[in-house]
Formats: C-alpha cells, structure tokens, sequence
C-alpha cells in the first residue's frame, strides 16, 4: 500500500533553475511605458524576454519598446491599449498573439490614484479607480489567461500595493481596488494553479519612479518614509527584482501568494 501511495506522489522538477533566464519567453506588460512597468520590461528583457508594452499612450509604448535591449526572439512591441475597455484589450492581445505566438508571462503593471477624504471622493473618481485598478487587472488577466490555460503554462503577476493591507489616509479607492486585487489573485491562483497557470501579486510600498518623487518630496512624505523600518521608499528595480522572481521557472511552486516590497511597513 505504501509503495502504491508513493507511486501516485506526482514529481516536480528534479532541479530549480535559479538565472532567472526568460529567453524564448513573451512578456506582455501593461502600464510598461513607465515607471514600474517600465522597469519590469527592461529587467525581463535584459533575461532574454521578448516584451510586449501596452500602455494607454501608444507614442510611449512605441517608445519604451524601441529603448529595451535587444534580444533573439524578435523585436520588442509597443501597443496602445486601454485597460478599462473590452474591445481595446482584446486587440491589444491579439496583436500580441498574433506577432509572438504566445504569451508565457503577463505583469498587470497599469493603474491609477485619486486621493481625496472619503466624505468628498466623486463616485467619478471611485468608479475609475477600480475600473483601471482592478477590472483592468481582471480583463487582461482573463484574456491573455485564456490562452496561458490552453497551452497549459504560463505566469501572471499582479500590483498590488501596502495599500491592499493597511489604510492610508484620502486612499479609500485605491486601498479598495488593490485589496481587491488580492483577492482576485487568489481566485484565479485557486482555478489556475493546477491548470499550469500560476498567480501572484506584488505589493510595494511607495515606489520612487517620477511620479512617486513629485507626490513624495514633502513633509508627509518624510514622515511616512520614516514610518518605513528600512527607513526608504522601494526603487522601480527592486520591485521589478520581485516580480522577475514570479515569473521565472524558480518561482514555479508560489502561487496564490502576496511579495511585499514595503521595507517593513506592513507588518506592525
């Protein structure tokens, strides 16, 4: 009986590459124009990724695409694409699959903020922020998931943020769409996982790309910076370092899981 039991064990890989080598592999990064995003798709193209930029502004995309390192697997692309619209992401996949092939590895990178005390927030501005934030995050995810599911493998990361954890003041939107973002991450990791899709997130702290410099450099951010243990904000590349962990072959048993790079914040 034991024998029989052991038999019916299924393996895992015998070794764990640890390179983080993605050669071969297509990226598509939305919000990649900039930013995060920007810093993910060169990290995944310096490992030999093939990187797909979608961003709202197509000149930027094109932009950011062209400025990537070269690699073997054919020229990077830069495309429109705008989250919050069914139609503008089903093209925006398609021109993916339809140039590469395939898509291996899917970072939902775009997103926005409205910061207002909750007692004056627009339902505008709310209804925005999740539609960018979460049903964005959801509409790529299905669309370019589809497909990862059909071949049977595939990666997807999701930004969250310290936000998703922890209340911040004047972020009731943006701590609702990213704690929902948690928990559609944990869903799809629930239905995917044993399909070869795995699902995970990554939750910053406030990350010093040019517009968390401009939103930052006063005196509440001086004071939140300090409430940090490591005493700094997060760098665009050590989120980027997070995200290239999920998605390479190392990270193949984390699924359904949430990487802070808060620097501490988060845990008292």
């Amino acid at each position: 009986m034991t024998t029989d039991l052991a038999a019916a064990l299924r393996p895992g890989p015998a070794t764990v590459d640890l390179t983080n080598d993605l050669t071969g592999r297509t990226a598509l990064v939305t919000g990649g124009a900039s930013g995060i995003g920007d810093a993910v798709a060169r990290a995944f193209a310096e490992r030999g990724a093939r990187v797909a930029i979608v961003d709202v502004r197509a000149d930027a995309a094109a932009s950011a695409a062209a400025d990537l390192p070269a690699v073997a697997a054919g020229a990077h692309l830069g495309l429109a694409c705008d989250v919050t619209d069914d139609d503008s992401v089903a093209r925006a996949v398609q021109a993916v699959l339809d140039a590469a092939g395939s898509v291996e590895v899917l970072v939902n990178c775009a997103g926005i903020v409205a910061l207002d005390a909750a007692e004056d927030l627009g339902t505008g501005a709310w209804a925005r922020t999740l539609d960018v934030n979460l049903t964005g995050t959801f509409r790529l995810a299905q669309a370019v998931g589809r497909h990862m599911l059909d071949a049977g493998a595939g990666r997807i990361v999701n930004i969250a943020s310290q936000a998703a954890h922890v209340g911040l003041d004047r972020h009731a939107a943006y701590c609702a769409s990213k704690a929902g973002v948690l928990g559609l991450t944990r869903v799809l990791a629930l239905e995917w996982g044993g399909r070869g899709v795995t699902v995970n997130t990554v939750s910053p702290t406030v990350v010093l790309t040019d517009l968390g410099r401009a939103a930052w450099a006063n005196d509440a951010g001086l004071r939140h910076q300090d409430e940090i243990p490591t005493g700094r904000f997060a760098t665009p590349a050590e989120v980027a370092a997070a995200v290239l962990f999920l998605a390479s072959d190392a990270a193949g048993m984390v699924n359904g899981a949430d990487l802070r790079v808060d620097g501490g914040f988060t845990i008292r």
